[in-house]
């Protein structure tokens, strides 16, 4: 499979850092329908964790979030990536990113176990632009 490249937004929250605060709200968002690409979870200091959203519609999860009263930042840009598990893909994208001058903030990417992988890489809104044209999107 090539690799297929998706602009995300993403949405995030601080809770309390404690046992089943990311359960309530996964569970929460699959029981109102919100599809989730992907999610991460960051600790903030001693007491918070901030979850992170990735919605494959942004609109459904704007519901949830007002309707229970829940405090979202965002949307901010990313790119997901996905493809075939080659040595060397993630040093290219890098590379296409870094020649069009474009820092990366974050990423975060998982093998599947299959010969595929999934890679999230966060970027600056001021550099979302060049981002994208940097790798075809």
């Amino acid at each position: 499979m090539a690799l297929k490249i998706s602009r995300v937004q993403y949405f995030y929250c601080n809770v309390h850092d404690q046992p089943g605060e990311a359960h309530n709200l996964l569970a929460r968002l699959a029981a109102s329908g919100v599809n989730l690409l992907a999610f991460n979870a960051i600790p903030m200091g001693l007491d918070q964790t901030q979850l992170i959203l990735f919605p494959e519609d942004a609109n459904p999860l704007a519901r949830v979030a007002e309707e229970e009263g829940l405090l979202l930042e965002g949307p901010q840009y990313a790119l997901l990536i996905r493809g075939d598990n080659e040595l060397g893909t993630l040093a290219q994208i890098h590379h296409k990113l870094a020649e069009s001058g474009v820092n990366v903030s974050a990423s975060s990417g998982i093998a599947d176990g299959t010969g595929g992988f999934g890679y999230i890489v966060y970027i600056a809104a001021e550099d979302y632009g060049d981002a994208t044209a940097a790798l075809g999107v």
